[in-house]
């Protein structure tokens, strides 16, 4: 069950927010619903996912072919201060995400996401197997700030010209004017962030 009255409680408590000073959801909307993930397929059928923390074989499993663009057992990636998430439809794992739980900030930094191959933009030769992945792990980046008490905001970084466009054309982000970071770093909260949550919630 996806609840968050116990949270949002210890938000209310805090005396200031980095990033947002208003809640956009609150306990009535998000206590009696479930999270309920999903993708696309070729057909444009919905389809269920499920997510739970990555194990060590996930990790290998980007290793093997047909290789991941980025090997999840890199040194970086397994750092323990990272949370990480494996998304599967059935046995089949589409998608990880890493994901950094910043408590200064009250917010959640979406390290890294990445999908299959088979749905990877930049290897599946424009055929993806399965498409909504992306937003669907953006979704999840949301869902942990609600569950650690914070405003739902999320940070991540656009590593590639194309990839700030689309967070700021079909996420709603909001680039950060300074930050210390080689990529640009934006904002996805308020609105945005209600708008891609409750796409999954019922």
């Amino acid at each position: 069950m996806f609840t968050a009255v116990q949270t949002l409680r210890g938000s209310a408590a805090k005396k200031q927010l980095s990033f947002l000073s208003v809640l956009w959801y609150t306990v009535y909307e998000v206590m009696d619903v479930r999270f309920k993930p999903f993708v696309f397929d070729r057909m444009n059928r919905q389809i269920p996912v499920s997510i739970a923390p990555m194990t060590q074989a996930d990790a290998e499993l980007t290793n093997l072919p047909p290789v991941w663009q980025t090997s999840w057992t890199s040194e970086y990636l397994m750092e323990e201060r990272f949370e990480k998430y494996a998304a599967r439809v059935d046995d089949e794992l589409i998608a990880l995400g890493a994901y950094e739980i910043l408590n200064n900030s009250l917010v959640v930094h979406i390290v890294y996401m990445e999908a299959q191959p088979e749905s990877n933009p930049n290897l599946d030769d424009g055929k993806p197997k399965y498409t909504g992945v992306g937003r669907l792990m953006i979704a999840y980046g949301i869902k942990l700030s609600i569950d650690n008490g914070f405003a739902g905001d999320v940070v991540l970084e656009a590593k590639t010209t194309e990839l700030a466009r689309h967070y700021e054309r079909d996420f709603g982000a909001v680039r950060l004017p300074v930050f210390a970071s080689l990529a640009p770093r934006y904002l996805i909260a308020d609105e945005a962030a209600k708008r891609i949550l409750f796409t999954y919630l019922s």
